[in-house]
């Protein structure tokens, strides 16, 4: 093994219950492990990234990692941590999501290279229920579990206990079909073992029951602490809503933004949870952080690791410059040069704008017409000149003096131009052809 598995989850504080002799049945043999995602969305936010990240722990200590996409179990909803019925997804919409969520998962599993006893598996667990009819499957799965096991578990017991308005036998069902995916699993690769997120030790532990029933076999849990704020809003969650894994859902700013953004303790619990860093280093950063947190060392190195991770190096070096051109007195063309219309509008989010037509500017016009008669951001002819007048007028983050004139050479991101009075007063200017 590359390295002890369950060892390098606990000292990054990602074990919560772990079934006994998982970890020495896991330095024994090869093991293969299965994650369930379930496709609720056509992408996975961040809050999937900690199941992720531990399939490629998995992999990496020279495991087999299955990610199961739950088509069927998808179409019922798993009612652990609910206290409402979910809706249910159409068919048309179910496959989308599905397609979707392969795409994220694809991204950060190695499906087709490497050791070929360490090669990744995705598989759909509507393909061995489709064909499944209600009788055999009560014949032969549900008579193995008892009722008074289902009820006994705490995702069920708050349900109907009275909390919302109590579960459907459709949700109730729920735990079953997923123990019976992981006993599929057992019997088809050999797999031993099921990890998930603390919420899903019942659904789980329901698995290593039938396996034990049924099969007369041993298999093994371990679930993560479910990740939270130190201010107790939820994870991954901002006010614009998900921080997703793509970038079309979220762009590249925003998610960079999320991680070094990110609280003091925050940081110090997520650098060890949603990066590779060892040990060593994590401490050294968290050490380095204390010394001087004003320079936020720790966050923009979490920040830095989860963006190259989950959208390249190219991707994060932009995020980074659009931080910089936020925070900069003076932003040189060749920095504007790298920045494109969707990054500018999210940096300036807010900011007022106004859009002109382009040929206003095609023979240049002088910048006292063009702040206040060609686009309204300053109220008069005076008032542009005493701006001027006090060197507080810029274009583009660059200071402009009395007699410029306003051309096809301030024009960025194709079809911008960003005006600003002092430190903090921004106007966008955006040009129609």
């Amino acid at each position: 093994m590359a390295y002890n598995f369950v060892e390098e989850l606990r000292w990054r504080g990602m074990v919560h219950d772990i079934m006994p002799e998982t970890e020495e049945m896991m330095q024994k043999e090869t093991v293969t492990g299965y994650i369930g995602f379930d496709p609720t969305a056509d992408s996975l936010h961040i809050g999937s990234l900690v199941q992720i990240i531990l399939l490629m722990h998995l992999q990496r200590a020279g495991h087999r990692p299955v990610a199961l996409v739950g088509g069927a179990t998808g179409m019922i909803g798993d009612p652990s941590g609910k206290s409402a019925e979910r809706n249910l997804l159409t068919q048309d919409i179910l496959e989308k999501n599905i397609a979707g969520v392969k795409s994220v998962i694809s991204r950060f599993i190695d499906f087709e290279g490497g050791k070929k006893k360490s090669r990744a598996l995705m598989v759909n667990n509507y393909d061995w229920m489709k064909d499944f009819g209600l009788i055999d499957f009560a014949r032969d799965i549900g008579k193995h579990i008892t009722v008074n096991y289902m009820m006994a578990k705490e995702s069920v017991k708050k349900r109907v206990s009275g909390e919302g308005d109590g579960m459907s036998f459709t949700e109730f069902t729920y735990q079953l079909f997923q123990g019976y995916d992981y006993l599929h699993l057992y019997e088809t690769l050999g797999c031993k073992l099921q990890i998930g997120g603390s919420d899903q030790w019942g659904n789980i532990t329901t698995g290593t029951e039938l396996i034990r029933r049924k099969a007369r076999g041993k298999a093994y849990a371990l679930t993560t602490p479910l990740v939270t704020k130190a201010d107790g809003t939820k994870f991954g969650k901002t006010e614009s809503g998900n921080i997703w894994l793509d970038a079309h859902k979220t762009s590249v700013y925003q998610f960079y933004q999320f991680w070094v953004t990110s609280t003091d303790e925050d940081a110090a619990n997520w650098i060890k949870i949603f990066t590779f860093l060892d040990q060593e280093t994590c401490q050294s950063l968290i050490d380095e952080h204390q010394k001087d947190p004003g320079y936020r060392v720790l966050q923009k190195r979490l920040a830095e690791e989860v963006t190259v991770m989950v959208h390249g190096r190219e991707a994060y070096d932009t995020a980074v410059e659009a931080s910089k051109i936020l925070f900069s007195k003076k932003v040189t063309p060749e920095q504007w040069g790298k920045m494109d219309h969707a990054t500018l509008l999210e940096i300036f989010e807010g900011v007022p704008q106004v859009t002109i037509d382009r040929s206003l500017i095609k023979d240049g016009v002088d910048i006292v017409e063009f702040c206040n008669e060609i686009t309204g951001f300053l109220n008069s002819n005076a008032e542009v000149r005493r701006a001027l007048k006090e060197n507080s007028l810029s274009i583009n983050k660059n200071k402009v003096s009395a007699g410029k004139m306003v051309s096809e050479d301030d024009v960025i991101a194709d079809n911008m131009i960003l005006l600003q009075r002092g430190k903090t007063t921004y106007f966008l200017v955006l040009l129609d052809e």
